[in-house]
């Protein structure tokens, strides 16, 4: 199905495709061949994490070749056209803040970095630049970082953007330092249920309501069809239960401002 044709009932809104690092089978064909006939019919694809910098070098320095491969990873999603699946590329941002490859066709942003991993310049006034242009298109953020970084990303260097909290906050800091540090309250701050636990789940909806959930699978590494079953397994309303798989994503969707739009 095409964004052009109609809107999937159920939506993996974290998933990562590549078309470089071929150290997993994570290509188009082997995300369609892992729904194992779930009925996902779109996924928000993110690049896979050694497309865009040496996540094993914690010293890494960004070169031109480096970049080219970024280009080249975001550019492969934002073309990847799927007979049987719709496919949202969100851009995978890096310290050149290259603000200016993202494009209408972009969903999103991933911004993502583990500790012992190199790190974001986010004093670098590119970062500011790259941000504002985030805020002014309403970009969501899906956003994995250590928790002290999470914290100041979302209220201080990007205050007010729409931000995801992968894995409900599990590489993050976990769920409950996401919430002592009153970050699931804040009406722009999101999560995801890839990997997450199925009593985290029933916790966040319980505390925080199921407005601001979506259903994500973190392929390869999760299997689209086990997660999305596990959101199935919890018992939830009808209505509530087809927000989390597609609806809340649609909605994050509807936000995003593009001139013309």
């Amino acid at each position: 199905m095409s964004r052009q044709t109609g809107t999937p009932a159920v939506v993996d809104s974290h998933a990562h495709c590549g078309v470089i690092d071929r150290s997993f089978a994570q290509g188009p064909d082997d995300y369609v061949d892992a729904l194992s006939g779930a009925d996902i019919e779109g996924a928000a694809f993110f690049s896979p994490v050694y497309e865009i910098y040496d996540r094993y070098d914690p010293w890494f320095k960004d070169t031109p070749e480096w970049r080219r491969r970024r280009s080249a990873s975001n550019a492969f999603l934002l073309s990847l056209r799927l007979p049987r699946l719709t496919v949202y590329p969100y851009f995978f941002i890096w310290n050149d803040f290259a603000a200016d490859q993202i494009e209408r066709g972009h969903c999103g942003i991933k911004w993502h970095r583990h500790a012992e991993e190199p790190v974001y310049h986010y004093d670098n006034p590119r970062c500011a630049k790259a941000i504002e242009e985030i805020r002014r298109r309403n970009l969501p953020v899906v956003l994995e970082e250590e928790l002290s970084n999470t914290i100041r990303f979302i209220r201080e260097i990007a205050a007010g953007a729409t931000v995801i909290i992968p894995h409900l906050g599990m590489l993050n800091g976990g769920f409950s330092a996401i919430a002592d540090a009153g970050l699931w309250e804040i009406e722009t701050v999101w999560a995801d249920t890839a990997l997450a636990a199925s009593g985290e789940i029933r916790e966040y909806i319980r505390r925080y309501g199921h407005q601001r959930l979506m259903f994500g699978s973190d392929f390869p590494f999760g299997s689209p069809a086990r997660e999305l079953a596990k959101v199935r397994r919890l018992g939830l309303s009808g209505e509530v239960e087809a927000a989390v798989a597609g609806g809340n994503f649609f909605r994050l969707q509807s936000q995003i401002r593009w001139e013309g739009s």
